[in-house]
């Protein structure tokens, strides 16, 4: 299994970097943020990755996508990761795509698909309800109702929850909190009557919101895949999202390793430049060694969903782990070797370390998916 890119995914690469670097430096994320911008990303950069065909990457051809891989996805993720552009393509052309692409009837596929690889769709998948990634225990109720259901909950950690045009929500429609099976996918207007959105400010300064659900009415033309037999359509889509959170922790990481490296390269203290200090040379090869690793993770993580996805649970968890602690050593070293400028917010660094963090969190911690591991490997 040869862990680079082929000279297609390298073009795309290079593609995405050009746009990304020029259009959403780290820059662009402070302005929204400074500005309180309602939305928190651009939609007119949106459109572009739709008009350059980033937005359906994971799209059928016969939807209008390119029907590329999830190694592509995790190219544009890594590249989003560098300058850790807010941008709907994780919560909409990787999440949304794959849900409606694996599990979609061939009605709802027809309405959304073709929608997503054009970039004039934002779709959230709505499944967290408490501080932690704890979807097996989905309390959320979808309860029968007539010839649908009525959902009553509440969903935390939405990502680009407030301004979603369709919700992808897991409830639990038999069974209780814990049990494997008994979960339902819906897919919700969000302007439904019962729906209340609240925008929450992440530190990181990107998008998500809560979700409360009171009584929300769906039809049975909304359920997404089988009735209660959600489990294995949502684990499937998590864990592309994780492999998905894993590159663009990939390319945080070595953005922040870069940046460091430069700093070492110009700061100078009793009048040596600090990069000629060993100990700052053995962290600084430590770092990069790690991010090495992780790297050769990631990649395999995502050739493993390409060629043999049922089986590819447990190296999502090596790698999404292992993303998981090499960012956060890449931030922190970052911040240790810039100083005390590395914690001021004039520093560009700080933003490096808050995305992180919430990367860390989002769709389980290291913790959580070495737990995942061992269940997997029956330790």
């Amino acid at each position: 299994m040869a862990l680079v890119l082929n000279e297609e995914q390298s073009m795309l690469r290079d593609s995405a970097r050009g746009l990304i670097s020029d259009k959403a430096p780290v820059a662009h994320l402070r302005k929204l943020r400074d500005n309180k911008d309602a939305t928190g990303f651009s939609r007119e950069l949106w459109k572009t990755f739709g008009e350059m065909g980033f937005s359906g990457l994971l799209v059928p051809e016969e939807f209008g996508g390119s029907a590329l891989g999830f190694v592509e996805a995790g190219v544009m993720m890594e590249e989003i990761g560098r300058t850790l552009m807010p941008s709907p393509f994780l919560s909409t052309a990787v999440l949304a795509a794959s849900a409606l692409t694996r599990g979609g009837s061939k009605a709802q596929k027809s309405e959304y698909l073709p929608k997503i690889s054009k970039a004039d769709l934002v779709a959230s998948l709505a499944v967290d309800e408490g501080a932690k990634h704890r979807p097996a225990k989905t309390a959320m109720t979808a309860t029968r109702s007539g010839n649908g259901f009525k959902l009553k909950g509440a969903k935390a950690m939405v990502v680009d929850g407030h301004v979603s045009d369709l919700l992808i929500v897991a409830a639990r429609s038999s069974g209780k909190p814990g049990d494997a099976e008994g979960l339902t996918l819906f897919l919700v207007d969000p302007k439904s009557k019962g729906i209340e959105v609240e925008r929450t400010a992440m530190v990181d300064a990107h998008n998500a919101a809560r979700i409360n659900f009171n009584d929300v009415e769906v039809t049975a033309d909304s359920v997404l895949g089988e009735v209660d037999q959600g489990s294995a359509l949502l684990g499937g889509v998590l864990n592309i999202g994780r492999a998905a959170v894993a590159s663009e922790m990939v390319g945080t990481s070595e953005e922040s390793f870069s940046r460091t490296v430069n700093y070492l390269k110009e700061r100078k203290q009793f009048g040596k430049l600090i990069g000629e200090f060993q100990a700052l040379q053995h962290r600084a090869a430590h770092l990069y060694t790690e991010i090495e690793i992780t790297k050769a993770a990631v990649m395999k993580a995502l050739i493993m969903l390409d060629s043999d996805f049922d089986n590819a649970a447990a190296m999502v968890a090596v790698a999404k782990a292992k993303a998981g602690s090499t960012a956060t050593l890449a931030v922190q070293e970052a911040v240790q070797m810039h100083g005390g400028v590395g914690m001021t917010d004039a520093f560009d660094i700080g933003f490096f370390m808050k995305r992180a963090r919430v990367c860390q969190e989002l769709f389980g911690d290291t913790a959580f998916h070495a737990d995942q591991l061992a269940r997997l490997k029956k330790y």
